[in-house]
């Protein structure tokens, strides 16, 4: 497999398994302590959702990896240099990691190790990560206000929030240039606005969104993604959320479990009025059978 290391260069294969000559999971650190921002609760809950409706007709559980705020390494001659999407999904690898110690869950994501990258990313916008997701996109009306306590802080010693050594490539070159993510999704919760990159003769294209769900529709994968209003683990919306063509929304699996009881105690209500129904039909025929004189219980 060959991957980009920059624009014109291209990285050839190693001669043997990755796993023997170059960093796997168990050689990377899976945490930078010096990374600005802490995520909130929606940080926590949204990835979430996105991961549990997730359902896509030709890709089981079993061969689809999806996860948040996971290191993605993804150049072999700088090993340490990684993003952190907000969320992504890989297919065509196993869900469970097959490392050199055998089955394990995933402590980051390395490319080259995996053989594969992300098909597609989502990114949410923070106060004063809107130009670090969106790059050359990035526009005034996709600037956050921030109300964070710091902010009059950083701006009174001249300290900008983000401190990143300024050798590795920007997040968006990164998605584009180095992984090449066919589809690299930006939604703000501020702003409710949601926008779609697809990768197109090796370049991002913004698509447009329609204003109904779905807003947009991933054709390689057949499914949609909108904004739902609903509530999450209690938390009322708007969140980000999957849905088929027609703009019905995907289920989670508790949802999916609630249904189904919901289901059976219709089903098993119906039975029951259908008895009900039955006998009072035939008490009714009985009485009738009574008034012209025959006994019911001889006939």
């Amino acid at each position: 497999m060959t991957f980009l290391t920059n624009r014109t260069t291209p990285q050839p294969d190693p001669l043997h398994p990755a796993h023997e000559t170059l960093p796997t999971m168990y050689d990377l650190p899976d945490e930078f302590p010096e990374e600005p921002g802490l995520p909130d609760e929606f940080h926590d809950l949204q990835p979430q959702l996105l991961s549990r409706t997730l359902s896509l007709k030709d890709y089981s559980e079993s061969d689809r990896f999806t996860a948040s705020d996971l290191n993605v390494y993804y150049d072999v001659h700088h090993p340490l240099w990684h993003k952190r999407p907000d969320w992504f999904l890989a297919v065509n690898v196993p869900r469970v990691y097959d490392g050199k110690y055998g089955k394990d869950s995933r402590r980051s994501y390395v490319v080259w190790d995996e053989g594969q990258s992300p098909s597609i990313v989502v990114e949410f916008i923070s106060p004063r990560t809107e130009k670090e997701d969106l790059g050359r996109f990035y526009g005034n009306a996709d600037l956050v206000p921030d109300t964070g306590a710091n902010t009059g802080l950083l701006e009174a010693a001249n300290l900008s929030p983000i401190t990143e050594n300024p050798s590795p490539p920007s997040k968006i070159e990164v998605y584009e240039q180095y992984l090449k993510v066919p589809h690299y999704v930006v939604y703000s919760k501020y702003t409710q606005r949601l926008r779609y990159f697809k990768l197109t003769d090796g370049r991002y294209e913004e698509q447009p969104v329609q204003a109904q769900a779905p807003k947009l529709w991933i054709a390689e994968l057949e499914i949609g993604l909108a904004i739902w209003d609903g509530y999450f683990e209690y938390l009322p919306g708007p969140w980000l959320r999957w849905c088929d063509a027609e703009g019905n929304w995907l289920l989670t699996d508790t949802e999916q479990e609630r249904l189904a009881k919901e289901e059976e105690r219709l089903a098993k209500e119906e039975e029951r009025l259908a008895k009900e129904d039955a006998q009072a039909k035939a008490t009714k025929l009985a009485d009738k059978l009574r008034e012209l004189g025959f006994d019911p219980d001889q006939i």
